[in-house]
């Protein structure tokens, strides 16, 4: 008889143990999981994964144009040689203009895609939530965003003249659809228990706005923030180089005309490239940090 109970008590406290064993496995997967990886990233790595690859590609460019060049593909006038254009940019740094051109166009840009936001955001929020106004405001929005910039620069320049509001008036007619149709779809992903659940909590009316809608519609909301900063860049450089007068000084945009009005293919490569460098800088600088944080707080980067 107490064989038997020996023998019974035996595989309980076998099964108790097992289940022991398995909870602290099972907390420390769980762990595990939650573990932030903090290690900073080496500098090898880095110069691997992100520095190395946009160099490498900038040099099979510039050895692709520098052959084109020597091969004579084009007239010389065409297609200038890779040395041409660095002399512009060589001559407008030592004659001190290289940081007007750039600093004319970036701030007209930035101000205007700020009044942009300004007024896209509330503006997209009321598209999003008031069933009327979606219905009567939403399909104009989409068709002012499919209007190329370009076509305002005319209107804008009889109403406004050649002067600063025209430029931004052109910012804003360019830049507003894309945010508020951004903010729009960002609002009409946000799943409908978020909704319910804050209100639930007493988040309504604007708190709920702030607090449930916003945060949520963030990523669709950042899309739409980086194509109204790319229509805001487009916009004004249609305006520029369009309307010239000495009162708008001279921004990328007139440089670009100026260099087309003097047949100097170098100045126009030139404006071409200042162009190009300042869209990727804004990009680099503001809206990359600003969408690895929202992925980050998402959970969907790690914690580098």
């Amino acid at each position: 008889m107490a064989s038997t109970e020996a023998t019974d008590t035996k595989p309980t406290g076998g099964k108790a143990t097992g289940n022991g064993n398995d909870l602290a496995g099972l907390e420390a997967g769980l762990d595990a999981l939650e573990t932030v990886q903090t290690g900073r990233t080496p500098f090898r790595k880095t110069l691997v994964d992100k520095i190395l690859p946009p160099v490498v590609a900038v040099l099979l460019v510039m050895v692709v144009w520098q052959i084109l060049v020597w091969a004579k593909v084009v007239d010389s006038y065409k297609l200038p040689a890779p040395s041409e254009v660095w002399s512009e940019v060589r001559d407008a740094w030592l004659q001190g203009t290289l940081h007007e051109y750039i600093w004319t166009s970036v701030s007209r840009g930035l101000l205007g895609f700020l009044m942009a936001l300004a007024i896209g955001t509330p503006l997209g929020l009321l598209v999003a939530r008031v069933k009327f106004v979606r219905a009567a405001i939403g399909p104009i929005l989409s068709g002012l965003q499919s209007l190329p910039s370009v076509a305002w620069v005319p209107p804008a320049v009889l109403w406004l003249g050649l002067n600063d509001r025209m430029m931004y008036a052109v910012i804003l007619l360019g830049a507003v659809p894309s945010i508020a149709n951004g903010l729009v779809s960002g609002v009409d992903q946000v799943p409908p228990l978020f909704l319910r659940a804050g209100r639930t909590l007493g988040a309504t009316g604007l708190r709920g706005t702030w607090h449930i809608v916003m945060p949520a519609a963030l990523p669709g909301y950042l899309a739409g923030l980086k194509q109204g900063w790319a229509f805001s860049w487009r916009s004004l450089m249609a305006a520029e180089i369009i309307a010239s007068s000495p009162e708008l000084g001279i921004g990328l945009g007139q440089l670009l005309e100026n260099g087309r009005t003097a047949n100097s293919m170098s100045m126009v490569f030139f404006a071409i490239l200042l162009i190009l460098i300042v869209g990727i800088a804004i990009d680099l600088l503001i809206f990359s940090p600003l969408e690895r944080s929202v992925l980050r707080s998402r959970g969907l980067l790690p914690n580098r």
